[in-house]
C-alpha cells in the first residue's frame, strides 16, 4: 500500500509541476488574469492507507493571491477553521452571502464567517409549535430588480398579500384597493374618510411620477426632502397621510413620523406599483438560505463571531487585514476583507473608518408579536394587511400569517402577527402583550381576541437603518486598503439594498485585485 501511495504521489506531482510550468509562462495582464481565475479543478482519486476506497482530492491554484499549488481537502477531513482565506466576508446577512455569490462566479474562493447557528442576518425564520415565526415584521416585494437576477422564485413558492389594506378608523374598518389589481374595489373605496377624492388622483399621479424613472434615478437625483415634506408638497390631505400613509409606511420603515428620505418613498412606492407583496412558503428566512445552498460546501462557518479587525497601518507593505475571532483564533485574508454586519457592529469593527461624528442617527427599531387562534376564530380568511389609521394605541399594523402563506402554521391553527414601531424600551413583554390584546378587542371584539394565545415577541433593537436625508446609495465600498463594506446601512433600507451592496463590494474587491496585478 505505501509504494502505491508513493505512485499516486508521484503522479500527483509531476501534474502540478506541468500546471504550475504553463501558469509561469502567462504575463500577468488584466486578460490572462481573467483566464487563470477561470481554471477547473483537477479532481483525482487517491487511494489513503486507512481506507480501501479512494478518496477525491482536488488540486487548484488561487492565482488571484499567488501562483502556489494548494490542496482543497474535503470538509469531511477538515474540522478546523483554516488561518487564511483569499477573502473572508464576515456576516451571513443578505449582503454577506450577495458578496459571497459573486466572488464564487467568478472562481474566487472566499471564506464566509458567520457569527450566529445559521444565516440571514436579520431575515430569519424561528419553527415554534409548528409555526413559522419571521423575526419581526417582513413582507418580500417581487419587483425588486437584484432580487429577480439572484432568486428563484417559483422555488420559493411566494404567497401573495391582497393588492391593498382594511384600515381600521372611528371604530370601524375601510378597505383601500389598487385600482389597476382590483377596480370595483377602489371605486367602491372613493367615498370611505381614508382620503378624499383629490388625494386617491394623486396617488395615481405619485404612480405614473416614479414609474416613469429608473432606479437609478430616484435614488440619486431630484430634491431630497423628508417623506412627510413630500406628500405635503404633492398636495396629500393630513387625513390621508395620518390614516394611510403613516401607518402604511411607517411600518416599512420603522418610522412613523415619515422623517425617512423621499428617494426611499419613491423607490417602495414603485416596487409596489410594478410588484406583488409576498411571502415565501417556509418563511422569509428561505431567501438567504437560497443563497446559501448555491455556495460551495465548507465555504460557510458558524458559530465564528469576529471581534476585531487587525489592520496593517503600513501604507508600504500594501497587506491586506487580518481578523481575531471570539475564540483568539487569528485569520489572515489575502485578497482582501468584505465586512458584511449590520451597522452597529460595523461602526465597531471598523470604528473610526465609518463613523461620521455629528451624524449619528437613532435606530430604527420594532417589536414584533405572535398569537395563535383556532382558524375558526379569526375574522377574515383572505390575505389582507390591517393597518391602525386611528392615531391611537401601539399598533401599528397586523395581520393573519396563515391567510397569506398556510404554511406557516398546522393545518388547523391560524397565526396572528402584529408589529409595533419601536422599542418600547421599560415596557415588559407581559404588559405590551396585555395593551396589544386590549386594542385588538376593540378591533374584533374581545370573545374572539381573548381566545388568542400568546406565542412570542421579538424586540428587535436594530431592525433597519435610520435613512433620515441625506442618502447616499452609492458609497463606494473601499473603507481602507482591502477592506470593503456592504450592507443596507451603505445603500438603501430593502431586501434589493443589500443585495446590490454585497455585489458592489465583490465586484470592488475584484477589480482592486486584478489592477493590482497588472502593476
Amino acid at each position: 500500500m505505501e509504494n502505491q501511495n508513493n505512485g499516486w504521489l508521484q503522479v500527483l506531482a509531476r501534474l502540478s509541476f506541468q500546471l504550475y510550468e504553463k501558469i509561469s509562462h502567462f504575463s500577468i495582464s488584466q486578460t490572462n488574469f481573467h483566464h487563470l481565475s477561470q481554471m477547473k479543478l483537477i479532481t483525482l482519486p487517491f487511494p489513503l492507507s486507512c481506507s480501501s476506497n479512494p478518496t477525491l482530492l482536488r488540486f487548484k491554484f488561487k492565482p488571484q493571491s499567488s501562483l502556489n499549488p494548494t490542496l482543497d481537502f474535503p470538509k469531511s477531513q477538515s474540522a478546523q477553521t483554516p488561518t487564511k482565506s483569499p477573502v473572508i466576508i464576515i456576516g451571513g446577512g443578505l449582503a454577506g452571502l450577495a458578496a459571497a455569490t459573486h466572488l464564487n462566479s467568478q472562481n474566487t474562493p472566499f471564506l464566509l464567517l458567520e457569527a450566529s447557528d445559521a444565516v440571514g442576518g436579520r431575515v430569519r425564520t424561528d419553527v415554534v409549535e409548528g409555526f413559522l415565526l419571521d423575526r419581526g415584521f417582513q413582507i418580500f416585494i417581487t419587483a425588486y430588480s437584484e432580487a429577480q437576477n439572484l432568486l428563484d422564485y417559483n422555488a420559493l413558492n411566494l404567497r401573495k398579500f391582497y393588492s391593498g389594506a382594511r384600515i381600521y378608523y372611528d371604530g370601524r374598518f375601510h378597505t383601500v384597493s389598487d385600482p389597476l389589481r382590483d377596480f370595483w374595489a377602489s371605486v367602491r373605496s372613493l367615498a370611505n374618510p381614508i382620503g378624499s377624492i383629490p388625494d386617491k388622483l394623486l396617488i395615481g399621479l405619485t404612480r405614473f411620477r416614479v414609474l416613469t424613472k429608473s432606479d437609478e434615478e430616484i435614488l440619486s437625483s431630484g430634491e431630497e426632502v423628508s417623506t412627510m415634506e413630500l406628500l405635503r408638497k404633492i398636495g396629500f390631505s393630513d387625513s390621508v397621510i395620518g390614516r394611510f400613509f403613516q401607518p402604511f409606511f411607517g411600518g416599512i420603515f420603522f418610522d412613523k413620523e415619515l422623517g425617512t428620505t423621499s428617494r426611499l418613498f419613491d423607490f417602495i412606492f414603485k416596487c409596489l406599483a410594478l410588484g406583488d407583496n409576498t411571502l415565501p412558503s417556509n418563511g422569509i428566512g428561505a431567501i438567504p438560505q437560497q443563497l446559501a445552498a448555491k455556495l460551495p460546501s465548507g465555504s460557510l462557518v458558524f458559530n465564528s463571531r469576529v471581534v476585531s479587525i487587525d489592520f496593517d497601518d503600513d501604507a508600504e507593505s500594501l497587506s491586506s487585514p487580518s481578523v481575531r475571532l471570539e475564540s483568539g483564533e487569528v485569520l489572515k485574508s489575502e485578497l482582501g476583507l468584505i465586512v458584511a454586519v449590520e451597522q452597529p457592529e460595523a461602526n465597531k469593527l471598523l470604528a473610526g473608518k465609518v463613523n461620521e461624528p455629528g451624524r449619528i442617527k437613532p435606530d430604527r427599531s420594532t417589536v414584533c408579536l405572535y398569537f395563535t387562534a383556532d382558524r375558526a376564530n379569526i375574522p377574515v380568511s383572505d390575505p389582507v394587511l390591517f393597518l391602525n389609521g386611528s392615531g391611537k394605541g401601539i399598533v401599528n399594523n397586523m395581520f393573519f400569517a396563515t391567510n397569506v402563506a398556510p404554511s406557516y402554521g398546522p393545518a388547523d391553527k391560524a397565526l396572528v402577527s402584529v408589529s409595533l414601531v419601536g422599542y418600547f424600551e421599560g415596557v415588559d413583554d407581559d404588559d405590551l402583550t396585555t395593551q396589544v390584546v386590549r386594542e385588538l378587542s376593540d378591533w374584533f371584539g374581545s370573545s374572539m381576541v381573548r381566545s388568542w394565545r400568546h406565542l412570542r415577541t421579538y424586540r428587535i433593537k436594530f431592525a433597519q437603518p435610520n435613512q433620515c436625508p441625506p442618502l447616499n446609495s452609492t458609497r463606494d465600498p473601499r473603507v481602507g486598503f482591502g477592506v470593503y463594506v456592504c450592507g443596507d446601512h451603505w445603500t438603501t433600507a430593502t431586501f434589493d439594498g443589500a443585495l446590490v451592496s454585497g455585489r458592489r463590494a465583490a465586484e470592488a474587491l475584484l477589480r482592486d485585485n486584478a489592477l493590482s496585478r497588472v502593476d
